[in-house]
């Protein structure tokens, strides 16, 4: 059975309607899962009426390979731990970035494979020939997909600490990258003039773009990664949109000019969560070009006992997760100590920086898995003024986020940066296992403050201990 064109473009609209609709329901913890759930719907329906349309292949090939992907989507999201999560969104940008590659590729092998007839009882050779727009669209899907792929390993590489999460910045690296771009420009032009199977410059434009793709992550690092993830969001995106023009889909293109806007939106609030330009963060090379000034002083350690007693008579306090909380899987406990304070007649905040974690909201998708109130959830730049007036600040696996170098120190990589202004607080805890430095790998001053005391050790385990001693 084949499905009409037009009734394929009116279930496509209906899908959108709910991308759109469902992607916006997930802006609020109460929708979310109903916003998530409609775009389920929305791309069911989209898969379902596709596989009518004439094109499609044998409906043995796509059963296959939906079986293999949700052999694949159930393994991982039941194996993957959360502190894994900004590794295997990496991952997912590159796949959505490699399959926009395979898409161009297969749309230029079916446009420009000769076709074979017989004419008067005499075999010929017909030759192909793809118009201007397909060419320039199938180009922009290889090299977006191609950047985006390759890029998206070597996030992953960086994020699962497989490689060196630094930096990585050389003598001549800008003249490098512009060669490339060069060469990519050059080679699709030539390719579009004169297209063929097979054609050299074919193949340099998609060498080139993968290795545009690692050239432009190296050398980013540090505490830029949340944005290096949302960019490659959203390039996977733009690439499916380059793809959804070369096969003329209209669903793939709707669904991926959503995803690239999306990401740069996204893009745009990270970076000004961080006080810089995306040009800066592509191309300064975090902590190259500065050295934080050196960081003196003694940490004053606290043990459990200690802390609840200074806990147990506060009348406000204020969470500040990040990635340590993550590691240590500390959520769930860190909710029921905020539930016992709140019984104890103390007022619970949580503080959320928005590149805090690997990923843009990792902070808020770990508290939302440990059913935290959404209400307590509240951003930086609302959290900070209450600060002063704060009993005790709990700074759990955060670090760069609460750096006051980055308010204090000019020569300091991440000085500009907004912070959540724990030291403000009139008494400051640091669960951490040692003194060491943040994801930036720049000092912080925090750990030696007049009003800071430091809970060494496991967070989940001293936070189980707040809590035993809570329930005396």
């Amino acid at each position: 059975m084949t499905l009409s064109p037009v009734f394929i473009n009116f279930t496509y609209i209906i899908s959108a309607i709910l991308f759109i609709y469902g992607l916006k329901m997930l802006g609020h913890p109460d929708t979310a899962r109903r916003g998530n759930l409609l775009s389920a719907i929305g791309m069911f329906i989209a898969v379902v009426v596709t596989l009518f349309a004439h094109e499609i292949v044998r409906f043995e090939y796509i059963v296959a390979g939906m079986l293999a992907g949700a052999i694949i989507g159930a393994l991982a999201a039941r194996m993957v731990a959360m502190t894994s999560m900004p590794e295997m969104v990496a991952l997912f940008n590159g796949s959505g970035g490699a399959a926009s590659l395979l898409v161009g590729w297969a749309v230029l092998y079916d446009e420009l494979r000769p076709t074979v007839g017989v004419a008067d009882g005499v075999l010929q050779t017909a030759v192909a020939d793809a118009s201007t727009f397909t060419l320039v669209t199938v180009m922009l899907s290889i090299l977006i997909g191609g950047v985006t792929a390759s890029g998206s390993v070597i996030a992953y590489a960086k994020l699962a600490e497989k490689m060196n999460s630094a930096a990585i910045v050389f003598s001549g690296q800008r003249i490098v990258n512009s060669l490339i771009l060069l060469g990519i420009v050059v080679s699709a032009v030539m390719f579009t003039l004169d297209p063929a199977i097979g054609s050299m410059w074919f193949w340099m434009l998609l060498g080139l773009a993968l290795l545009l793709g690692v050239m432009a992550v190296i050398p980013i690092g540090g505490a830029d990664m949340p944005v290096v993830i949302s960019l490659l969001n959203s390039y996977s995106g733009l690439a499916a949109c380059a793809a959804g023009f070369a096969i003329g889909n209209n669903l793939l293109i709707v669904a991926g000019s959503t995803v690239g806007a999306a990401g740069m939106i996204l893009t745009s609030i990270m970076c000004k969560a961080m006080n810089r330009s995306l040009a800066n963060v592509l191309f300064s090379g975090f902590g190259a070009a500065k050295q934080a000034s050196k960081v003196e002083g003694e940490a004053k350690p606290i043990n459990v006992d200690d802390a609840y007693l200074i806990l147990e008579s506060a009348s406000s306090v204020v969470f500040v997760p990040g990635y340590g909380m993550a590691v240590a899987q500390a959520q769930h406990v860190v909710r029921e100590l905020g539930e016992l304070l709140e019984k104890n007649g103390c007022e619970v905040n949580f503080a959320i920086h928005p590149v805090a974690g690997r990923m843009p909201g990792h902070m808020n998708v770990l508290l939302a898995e440990a059913n935290v109130p959404y209400e307590q959830l509240v951003e930086m730049d609302d959290i900070n003024p209450r600060l002063p007036n704060t009993d005790v600040a709990i700074v759990i696996g955060a670090n760069d986020v609460v750096n006051p170098a980055a308010r204090e120190d000019e020569n300091s990589p991440i000085y500009g940066m907004p912070i959540i202004n724990v030291d403000h607080a009139r008494t400051v805890f640091v669960l951490k296992r040692s003194m060491g430095s943040g994801f930036s790998g720049v000092d912080n001053p925090l750990f030696f403050g007049e009003n800071t005391r430091m809970l060494f050790g496991d967070a989940k385990q001293s936070i189980s201990g707040l809590v035993a001693a809570f329930k005396g």
